[in-house]
This record gives C-alpha cells, structure tokens and sequence, in this order.
C-alpha cells in the first residue's frame, strides 16, 4: 500500500511569493524524504542550473483527500544544502532559537478576499453594492458572501490539527478572515502557510479563487491585513513589559513597514482603521494606532499587545521574525525576561 504526500513549499515570485505544490506517493511507513523541483519555474534559479531541494519541516494530514495522506510543508534548500534566499523560514530560525526562553506566542488574523469573474464575490456585475459596515460579522445573503467555502476551510484546516482559533466575515462583501494561534513564531508560520493552502485549494472547486491583496478594492472600503497578536511570558505577567516592546517597536518602525508586506502604503493610509504608514503610534483599544493595547491589558496590566500594519499578504515568517528579535532584544536589555 502506498500514500500521497503533498510537498508544499513558497515560490521566489516578488514582490509576494506564491505557494507552489506537487505530489508524491510514498510507501506505507515510509519517511518523507528530501524531494526536488525545477527552480527555474518558480523564480528560484536560472535555467542552467535549475535544481532546487524540498525539506519537509511540518507535516499534517491531508484534511482533502482524506485516508493516510499528508501535506508536507518543506523550506527550499540549493544543492550545496544551505538554504535558498527565498527561504524566511531559515531567517526565522535562529532568531527564535536564541530568545526561545522568553516563550513568545503569536497569533495572526488572516484576512482575504473571494474574487469571481472579475469582482469581489457579492459585488454586482455594475456598480457597488451597499458601502460597507452591516457586512462584519454578518449573517443573511444579503451580507455574507462565501460561507459554504468558509465552512470547508474552517473544518479542513481542525482536521488537519491546525491551530485555527476562529473565523469571522469581514466588513466588504467576500472579505473573510481566520485566525491562527497561539503558537510560536516557527509553528504559526507553518500553519499559517498550509492554512493559506487548504484555502486556495478548496476555493478551487467553486471556481473562486481567494485574494490576500491589501487593497482589493480602491475607495471608501477597508483593506485587508494580517494584525499579528504578539506577547512573551514577561508580556503576559506584567505591562511594563508591554510598554517596552511598544517602545521597542517605534525605535524601529521603518524596518518593519518594509517588510510587514508589499504595497503596504495602500492599506496603511491613516483612513479605514490604519495608522498611516510613515508614523507610529500605540494606543490603548485604539485601532486607529500601529500598535493596539487592548483594553482588558491595560485593566489587568499583563497581556498583549496587536500590531495592526501587517498586510494579508505578509510572509509570517517575516513577520514574526521581526517582531521577536525587536522585542526580545529590548525585553532583554531590560532586564524583564
């Protein structure tokens, strides 16, 4: 008897990499070995030297093709075995390994956006529909848009042992989000990828397809962003501890703009529930601030703390290695740790 095995792995297409799959069947039992692919199909190499090298890192069930088959995601390596310079992943690595004593945990809010035949799904083939406001959280279908694939994405990525934490509509026609978390700064990058998978897969069988543009729709509606909830144990036993990775985060706000994902300035534009890009702020229950204190934080004085810049199309591992190594540091150098 044998199983499929499908390597996933993220392309070096820019300025926002794609992810990219293939299939292997693999003998019962067996381990999942290294795997190649042709780089110079993925914006990875030229095409005289086009080898690339698959590394699983995280495997799961395959919550669609069901039986003992897996989703294998692998971080791309060249021939020589050090890793390819589209790999974030390797970048994340080290960083998380020397602060992995202050226990950081994540959680992303993945927002993304259905399209079909052109437009959002639930825009009429003319026009606009309604402005945008009763479709948060919304139920009716009038307002909601793409529940059926929702549904299945939500129930794919539990029985996957993703660590979805939840889903929500959001506030334009099409516009979902899921959450991942709490999870570390490797793991929720893992399942952040394979869930951002399963939900370009499934979307496939109802000839959608699922955007993470941070600007679908130009005008008077919200983007779409991936707000990153961020806390260490410090964090989550005192606010002077939150106060020092906020400070830490203005020190080095431009840093993280230019990787919180691209055409970022079109999103963060001070309008829409944003803080213009070009300026920080942190705030408490602000959402209009670059970095939210919640406002249960600050009555409890531990927690966590929301940085709302990060676009849907952010690289979580970018992501969270940016985040760690900015915090921890001044966590560190604080002494509160």
């Amino acid at each position: 008897m044998s199983y499929k095995a499908e390597y996933i792995w993220i392309d070096g297409t820019e300025p926002t990499a794609r992810l990219r799959s293939k299939t292997r069947i693999l003998a019962d039992g067996a381990d999942l070995p290294e795997w190649g692919f042709d780089g110079s199909s993925t914006n990875q190499a030229p095409g005289d030297r086009s080898d690339c090298v698959l590394k699983p890192v995280f495997s799961c069930p395959d919550p669609i093709r069901g039986g003992d088959n897996k989703l294998v995601l692998c971080e791309v390596f060249l021939v020589d075995g050090t890793p390819h310079e589209t790999n974030t992943r390797a970048l994340l690595r080290p960083i998380a390994e020397k602060y992995e004593a202050q226990d950081s945990w994540y959680g992303i809010e993945q927002e993304y956006t259905f399209f079909k035949d052109g437009r959002p799904l639930g825009f009429p083939e003319r026009g606009f529909p309604a402005p945008q406001g009763f479709y948060y959280c919304g139920v009716g279908a009038d307002e909601v848009f793409g529940r059926e694939i929702v549904e299945r994405h939500m129930d794919a990525c539990l029985d996957a042992g993703l660590k979805l934490s939840g889903i929500n509509a959001e506030v334009m026609p099409g516009q979902w989000e899921f959450q991942i978390g709490p999870a570390g700064p490797l793991e929720v990058g893992d399942h952040m990828w394979v869930a951002r998978w399963l939900l370009y897969r499934i979307a496939e069988d109802y000839d959608v397809s699922a955007t993470l543009d941070p600007k679908p729709v130009e005008g008077d509606w919200n983007g779409a962003g991936a707000h990153t909830n961020f806390s260490t144990k410090a964090m989550r036993e005192g606010y002077d501890a939150i106060i020092t990775a906020c400070e830490a985060l203005a020190e080095k706000a431009h840093e993280h703009v230019a990787g919180y994902g691209a055409d970022i300035e079109r999103r963060l534009t001070g309008m829409h529930e944003t803080a213009p890009w070009s300026e920080f702020s942190y705030g408490v229950s602000n959402r209009g601030a670059s970095v939210r204190i919640p406002w249960q934080v600050e009555v409890e004085k531990k927690g966590y703390i929301e940085d709302r810049r990060p676009n849907a199309n952010v690289d979580p591992y970018v992501v969270a290695r940016l985040i760690t190594g900015t915090c921890c540091a001044a966590l560190e150098k604080a002494g509160q740790v």
